[in-house]
């Protein structure tokens, strides 16, 4: 019984040292990690705003509403997290940069930043967190593929496995249907949620 107790009171002890050594790993790391976050952030708004000079929080933002906005329009796999406005250096708004996270990746969610100008041109996105497969899905962080998004009229996108002939047309990654739809239909759900701040109609 004695050696029960005693046992007990290890554990104990082991797991109270720990919950203490990770409490105090967390708080070392929690700080960096966070920096590391938002200059992560940063990079992916400057990627498709390289002429902006700051960005702003959208006031009155609310995440759920306009998921909900790209939920009623048929975008039921994605979520929008973040708006913020890309200003000039005048403090002149000049667009948006819309964070979504589509749950319809191959390899799981896929969260990307996408710019679009007042002028309703899409300026392309910049993806912060994705997990496909290596060589294919993993190609939509490459040019070939991302380019296409890129200076064109901020319009509803289809994807096209048989060459690409019009801008509203983005021709899938071989063998990665999957993750060129889930960025594409991402990208759509963005737009509509660009329509509403706008004023706009989406084209579909």
């Amino acid at each position: 019984m004695n050696k029960l107790v005693k046992d007990a009171l290890v554990l104990t002890a082991i797991t109270l040292i720990a919950g203490v050594c990770l409490g105090g790993v967390y708080e070392i790391t929690k700080d960096p990690i966070a920096k590391a976050q938002e200059s992560a952030t940063q990079e992916s708004y400057k990627a498709v705003f390289a002429d902006a000079a700051s960005f702003e929080d959208l006031e009155g933002f609310d995440a759920d509403a306009a998921t909900k906005i790209a939920a009623d329009a048929g975008y039921t796999d994605d979520d929008i997290t973040n708006c913020v406005v890309a200003k000039d250096d005048a403090g002149q708004a000049i667009g948006y940069v819309i964070t979504i996270t589509s749950h319809a990746g191959y390899g799981g969610d896929i969260t990307f930043s996408m710019g679009v100008t007042n002028d309703g041109t899409l300026n392309g996105y910049s993806i912060t967190d994705i997990s496909e497969t290596a060589g294919l899905g993993m190609k939509a962080k490459e040019d070939g593929f991302m380019s296409q998004f890129a200076g064109i009229p901020a319009q509803i996108l289809e994807v096209t496995k048989s060459g690409k002939t019009a801008d509203t047309e983005i021709e899938a990654i071989s063998g990665a249907t999957i993750t060129s739809k889930a960025v594409t239909y991402g990208v759509d759900a963005g737009l509509t949620y660009y329509n509403s701040l706008v004023g706009g109609a989406s084209n579909e």
